[in-house]
């Protein structure tokens, strides 16, 4: 139990300013860092890795990588000047919905929950090409790229550690995990 403690910590800590500011993003370290200081897209992608391990088989690597892919699509789409309505609402909704799907410890085909995660990257994506302006898209988009399949495997590596404590992948302090989640979510859209 004292392995879990940490990422319940983290669900604890105060929201963090992600956005740099104007001009300073372009560069991979930007990349880097924009989703790790942010607590919306650290609870979402934590999330992402602990529904995958809960789903177990194909979805450890194929959710994530759903949620990469289509978050670098995203990305591109906002670059081009394609529009999507209603960006940070449906971050926020992310949070929830994640936490939501972990706490009640739901285990769709791993297509239906490709599809889902897919979906919210959409808007995650969008959000990091819509704020990039003339920097350098390519190394910053690689830079959040990789910091988002950090944050899936942070939240296998949790699953797992949790699993290995309570030798249940859908165990009570994931689940507890997933409502926190929700909750902080919830918070951070309606406070």
């Amino acid at each position: 139990m004292k392995r879990l403690l940490a990422p319940l910590l983290i669900l604890a800590a105060s929201p963090a300013a992600a956005h740099l500011p104007e001009g300073e993003y372009g560069s991979f370290l930007a990349g880097v860092t924009h989703p790790l200081f942010g607590l919306d897209h650290v609870l979402a992608m934590i999330a992402v890795g602990l529904w995958a391990a809960q789903i177990g088989g194909r979805a450890l690597w194929t959710v994530p990588s759903a949620f990469v892919l289509a978050m670098i699509l995203g990305f591109l789409g906002a670059l081009i000047g394609l529009p999507l309505p209603m960006v940070e609402p449906m971050i926020l909704a992310s949070i929830m919905a994640l936490g939501l799907v972990v706490a009640l410890a739901l285990r769709p085909a791993p297509g239906l929950a490709m599809t889902l995660v897919a979906l919210f990257a959409l808007f995650h994506g969008h959000a990091h090409g819509g704020e990039l302006g003339q920097a350098q898209a390519l190394q910053f988009g690689a830079g959040f790229a990789i910091a988002t399949a950090l944050l899936h495997g942070a939240g296998l590596l949790i699953a797992f550690t949790a699993a290995r404590e309570t030798r249940n992948a859908r165990a009570l302090p994931l689940r507890l995990m997933g409502g926190a989640t929700a909750l902080v979510g919830a918070y951070i859209a309606f406070a």
